[in-house]
């Protein structure tokens, strides 16, 4: 099987939620290999976070890496927006 690269796209619950520390706790302990986590302005001040990671393809792939991104605190959803394969 090969890889596949994956965004998602998570959803702070308020404006106010600190964004770096949410990369923070996205950093140190995502499930999969993290390529990069880049922000989205969305509107009124609300700002998503695009995380892209690598995970294998394979049955259930990114759903590890969606519950620890979905538990987090101040996270109000999340959401795949981006899926390919790796060559």
């Amino acid at each position: 099987m090969g890889e596949v690269v994956a965004t998602l796209k998570v959803m702070p619950d308020s404006p106010d939620v600190d964004r770096e520390a949410l990369k923070a706790a996205i950093e140190a302990d995502i499930p999969s290999e993290l390529h990069e986590i880049t922000e989205e302005p969305i509107a009124f001040g609300l700002v998503a976070l695009n995380v892209v990671f690598i995970v294998e393809d394979g049955e259930g792939g990114t759903e590890a890496t969606e519950e620890f991104c979905a538990g987090l605190e101040g996270v109000a959803s999340v959401e795949i927006t981006d899926t390919r394969r790796l060559m």
